[in-house]
């Protein structure tokens, strides 16, 4: 693996742990795919630090499970903005 793939994979990591992002967050702020920053985290991460993707497994999990709640809040918010 090139080294600059395993220095993002370790920033990405750093950046979802510290700001418990989701991927797409996370995507945006490193301006890479979605696709990408899972890669980094789900395959790549274990091999380089497993300790550290231990961390962003947890991070990712909690997003998973809550995310459902966060769409049922923006559907909310969307129908109140276009009632008002």
């Amino acid at each position: 693996m090139k080294d600059y793939i395993e220095e993002r994979a370790l920033e990405i990591a750093k950046y979802i742990i510290s700001e418990n992002a989701t991927v797409r967050q996370t995507a945006m702020v490193f301006g890479v795919s979605k696709s990408t920053v899972h890669k980094d985290v789900t395959e790549r991460l274990p091999r380089i630090n497993p300790l550290v993707a231990t961390d962003v497994k947890k991070v990712l999990d909690m997003n998973k499970a809550e995310r459902h709640i966060r769409g049922g809040k923006a559907t909310k918010m969307k129908y109140k903005a276009i009632s008002n």
